[in-house]
């Protein structure tokens, strides 16, 4: 049992979640906002030994060295790598603090978002119609850069509703290609498409300037990372043809800093992330609690 556990802020546990969370710990201290320094998430952990902590905020080397009595973070939000966690697991592991994380929980939301947003744009739903005559996702060509968990299911019910799929991921996928999904190299694979989603971890960038040569004109690339999956600048250019759409739920998922390319024309951001859900949270909520379990050994 932890001595003190602290949500340094909003870790979106559904409430009988939050509940039982006592059942782990003598103290529990829920934070409902985000901490808006350093200094703020020192203060807050202060002497609790179990930390919880979402994607908003990052716990450093220099928050860990304040924190002695630290010996758990459990990350209630993706962990896709070390090198892109909000959380220094090098120097966790290095002095004896567990963290743990979850991911997969949002992904069906994604698979919903991509269906709607693809079928208002082919059959101009409230949205001007992207060619002459409406289109249905029967013969669509649909190439998917990354074919993980959520890349996967996008690939799925797409091909499910007669889409002509072809994925590119760091490594081969022969069930996938047994179901008739054909590999194809990355520019190989974004000069064939008339759509592009890319479905890829937090900070990996893939699409440049010689990338955005073999997209092309007359295409949707939408983005379903939870960060930008395109250099800035490349991405920038490429929508200067206004026959081009760019599709994403965050602001996040464009990686412009100054706020100049959501206001264009032929980008489509909903401003809000689509894996946000009852279910996702539910299932978040889940897999924190078999977290924090499997660390008290229970």
């Amino acid at each position: 049992m932890f001595k003190k556990l602290v949500a340094i802020e909003p870790v979106n546990l559904i409430p009988s979640a939050q509940e039982e969370l006592k059942q782990y710990a003598e103290e529990v201290v829920l934070y409902e906002d985000i901490p808006q320094h350093e200094d703020e998430i020192v203060k807050r952990i202060g002497d609790a030994d179990g930390v919880l902590v979402s994607y908003t905020s990052q716990i450093r080397k220099s928050v860990l060295e304040q924190c002695p009595n630290v010996r758990y973070v459990g990350m209630c939000c993706s962990l896709y790598s070390e090198a892109s966690a909000n959380v220094d697991i090098a120097y966790a592991r290095e002095h004896g603090i567990q963290v743990l994380g979850i991911r997969d929980y949002g992904d069906r939301g994604v698979v919903e978002y991509v269906v709607y947003q693809l079928v208002r744009i082919l059959h101009g739903f409230d949205f001007p119609m992207w060619q002459e005559e409406p289109l249905e996702l029967t013969g669509l060509c649909v190439g998917i850069v990354g074919l993980g968990v959520s890349g996967g299911m996008v690939a799925d019910a797409l091909q499910m509703m007669g889409a002509r799929v072809s994925y590119y991921s760091r490594t081969r996928k022969p069930e996938r290609e047994a179901a008739g999904m054909e590999y194809l190299p990355l520019n190989d694979l974004l000069a064939r498409n008339q759509v592009v989603i890319t479905c890829l971890n937090k900070n990996v960038i893939l699409l440049h300037e010689e990338q955005f040569q073999c997209l092309g004109s007359k295409k949707i690339l939408m983005n379903t990372s939870i960060g930008a999956a395109a250099d800035r600048e490349a991405l920038a250019k490429w929508l200067e043809c206004g026959d081009n759409l760019y599709c994403c739920d965050t602001e996040a998922a464009i990686g412009d800093e100054t706020g100049e390319l959501i206001r264009r024309e032929n980008v489509i951001c909903m401003k809000t992330s689509v894996g946000r859900t009852k279910q996702a949270f539910e299932l978040l909520s889940k897999k924190v609690l078999d977290n924090i379990r499997t660390y008290l050994g229970e």
